[in-house]
């Protein structure tokens, strides 16, 4: 390997990721659409975009590539025929930024209908956001929302101390 490419990633593409002060290169993986490259802070994407772990949902690996849901922007999907380190990288460093998840049922049924409350945090910092998600199929003008979702959160807080 050469000795100015740290984790055989190309100056070229250590150059546009534009990385803050700390933060390192875990892994990284060509894709038919550009290079993603795991930080110890977020995801960067070819296009320049940096996805935060703690916004990153639902990613998955299957044979057609690498697809993830991020929070505020939608789902993404990339064609990665080897992805190396990137998967186990990506696994770990979103499961990592969360505290605490934990599923509600909204008619009493476990397998029915509900939404999960998850507290997540960044890498290296302290704050801690809530989120909900809900079940496929849960509207989220329906009113039971309103009652549970608030009384889950407050009694999962007082559970967990977060």
């Amino acid at each position: 390997m050469n000795p100015l490419r740290r984790n055989g990633l190309s100056r070229q593409a250590r150059a546009r990721l534009g990385l803050e002060r700390g933060e390192r290169v875990l892994a990284h993986a060509e894709a038919a659409e550009g290079t993603l490259v795991a930080t110890t802070r977020a995801l960067h994407l070819p296009d320049g975009h940096a996805a935060p772990w703690e916004t990153i949902d639902r990613a998955r690996w299957g044979e057609s590539g690498f697809r993830f849901t991020e929070e505020g922007v939608g789902q993404r999907v990339y064609t990665i025929a080897h992805p190396g380190r990137l998967a186990e990288t990506v696994q770990e460093r979103v499961t990592a930024t969360i505290v605490v998840s934990n599923r509600y049922s909204l008619t009493g049924d476990p397998g029915g209908p509900g939404f999960t409350l998850v507290a997540r945090r960044p890498p290296g910092e302290s704050d801690i956001t809530w989120r909900v998600h809900l079940d496929e199929g849960v509207h989220p003008d329906d009113p039971r929302l309103n009652e549970v979702v608030p009384r889950a959160l407050a009694a999962l807080r007082a559970q967990t101390g977060v």
